[in-house]
């Protein structure tokens, strides 16, 4: 494969995913929303977030683990973003977040199992994934959704009761915006095989089966599950989830890489 181009001038309507755009619409009309998050994610939690993260983490950049921050420096320059502060927290969980409550002092965090599981490219289409949510500006719902499925005590007794009121739409804005932000990984990467294997990694791999794994299998997969019916029993499977069911993102990251939108921005401008 050859270089990857720079998105220079890339905005997020260029690849934000119609639900994710249709999800915060409806999330924006919900009475109330504005003035929890005002109450719940104002500088104090900001604060205590940006210090937690310092204290319990290993930052990373040019002097620690510079290979990963090399990773994270080309996304921001394909994605045309600024840099956010990246660490490293050991768990045995492979995840990843983001958090940018007012998007200023925005930051990444990686789990250690998560680097273990994933090839560096691989780990660079995580990166870019969350930098999807910095660009389509998801930080204020995002960490709302996070603190209300972690139970954080940082929401009032009255903010509580209203999130949950919210939990569903929350939780299906969620769904939505991580579909937006898969485009954005496979815009930073511009390999869809190298998403699709992520996905699948998380759904059933291991240091030691991630290299036995087949991403063509897995699409396969996906494209069976498509065609079952029992769609009400689908919806219903969603509903508590806060990312949508690994096949069907593979899926549709597959189907965007065909696209003639994915195409065009790739591409560049015609000579």
């Amino acid at each position: 494969m050859g270089e990857k181009r720079r998105l220079l001038g890339l905005r997020a309507e260029q690849f934000r995913h119609p639900w994710d755009r249709e999800a915060t619409q409806a999330l924006q009309q919900f009475p109330g929303l504005d003035g929890l998050m005002r109450f719940t994610l104002g500088t104090a939690a900001q604060e205590w977030f940006y210090l937690e993260n310092m204290a319990s983490g290993v930052q990373v950049g040019g002097n620690q683990l510079p290979w990963l921050y090399d990773l994270l420096q080309e996304a921001c320059q394909i994605l045309d973003i600024d840099i956010p502060q990246l660490y490293i927290r050991q768990n045995p969980q492979p995840n990843a977040y983001t958090l940018a409550i007012r998007g200023d002092k925005p930051f990444i965090v990686l789990h250690t199992s998560l680097i273990e599981l994933l090839t560096p490219l691989e780990i660079q289409a995580v990166l870019a994934h969350e930098l999807g949510h910095l660009k389509c500006e998801h930080g204020v719902y995002l960490t709302l959704a996070n603190l209300l499925v972690l139970g954080v005590a940082q929401i009032p007794t009255w903010g509580l009761w209203l999130a949950q009121g919210l939990q569903a739409s929350l939780l299906q804005w969620l769904r939505c915006a991580e579909l937006s932000c898969d485009r954005a990984a496979l815009l930073a990467v511009q390999d869809a095989p190298v998403v699709v294997n992520v996905l699948m990694k998380l759904a059933g791999g291991s240091p030691t089966l991630a290299p036995q794994l087949n991403g063509q299998a897995f699409l396969a997969q996906a494209r069976a599950y498509d065609h079952q019916g029992w769609g009400w029993l689908k919806t219903t499977r969603n509903l508590p989830l806060t990312h949508p069911l690994p096949v069907l993102r593979a899926q549709e990251i597959d189907r965007w890489s065909q696209s003639p939108t994915y195409q065009r921005l790739v591409a560049g401008p015609e000579n």
